[in-house]
């Protein structure tokens, strides 16, 4: 969803500035338009130019819902079952970019995922996660969603997410489908 319609946040709302990542309040009747509803996030443009994250908890202060389909861990809507690598890879498609529309794994901002199977059937999990761009603030930020929706996973006991840079990231990691969505 996208669109050109300012909206009047209902209420004061907590949010991300984008690219910086840091956290800031939106106030109460403060217009923004919204850019991006992904992965139970929504990324808007304030009337002073910046674009900032809120998080699905905060739809009502945008007077809309996240569907109870974005509200679900994606092993709910697609993997109910299955290998929990592939539970895992599910979950990191509903991770999205701040400020493009393509999920983290078709980006090519997931670098390496390792499984560590425990005692007991628990697993911890050690993924390696790039960014678009080494300065970008929203870093923490994804690193912090991507652990929450990943340790919520059955059976998985811990989760580590590094920053790695090297190698840098560029398009040519991006899978095809990404390329197509995004024309080029």
């Amino acid at each position: 969803m996208s669109s050109d319609q300012w909206v009047a946040l209902t209420r004061d709302c907590p949010a991300v500035a984008i690219p910086g990542g840091h956290p800031l309040a939106l106030h109460k009747g403060s217009r923004v338009r919204i850019r991006q509803t992904l992965g139970g996030r929504f990324v808007v443009a304030t009337s002073l130019g910046m674009l900032v994250r809120i998080d699905g908890s905060d739809a009502d202060a945008l007077n809309l819902e996240v569907s109870a389909a974005d509200a679900l861990p994606a092993t709910s809507r697609d993997t109910p079952s299955g290998p929990v690598e592939q539970r895992v890879w599910s979950e990191l498609r509903t991770c999205f970019d701040p400020e493009i529309p393509v999920n983290i794994v078709e980006l090519g901002l997931v670098y390496g995922l390792n499984v560590v199977p425990l005692e007991g059937g628990a697993y911890d999990l050690d993924i390696e996660l790039t960014l678009t761009a080494p300065g970008c603030g929203m870093g923490e930020v994804l690193k912090r969603e991507i652990e929450q929706k990943v340790i919520a996973l059955p059976g998985v006991r811990c989760a580590t997410v590094r920053l790695v840079f090297d190698p840098p990231w560029d398009r040519s990691r991006m899978s095809e489908a990404a390329r197509l969505q995004l024309g080029l």
